[in-house]
């Protein structure tokens, strides 16, 4: 017997209009409306989580967090190079 990854159902409430714009973007996508609605509502979520601008840092590591801080800049030589690089715009 083949283990298949468990899933959920997630149900959302859309008005006729919505639903039919959702249709449209599935259809010209190649993809079902489950599989469209899924794969854009993951990836909003993902950009959602990388965009978030509130770091949480706990007291424990407040100093060790202020120390890193402080500390002089390191030379990257390998950006430095690419600082020096023309932009492939630009080319």
């Amino acid at each position: 017997m083949t283990n298949l990854p468990s899933t959920s159902v997630l149900s959302v409430r859309v008005s006729p209009s919505e639903r039919a714009i959702l249709e449209a973007a599935a259809e010209q996508a190649h993809a079902s409306l489950s599989e469209f609605v899924r794969r854009r509502a993951l990836e909003s979520a993902e950009a959602e989580v990388l965009n978030r601008s509130v770091v949480t840092i706990p007291a424990k590591d407040w100093e060790a967090f202020e120390a890193w801080l402080d500390r002089p800049a390191e030379a990257i030589p390998a950006l430095a190079e690419l600082a020096r690089r023309t932009p492939s715009w630009e080319r």
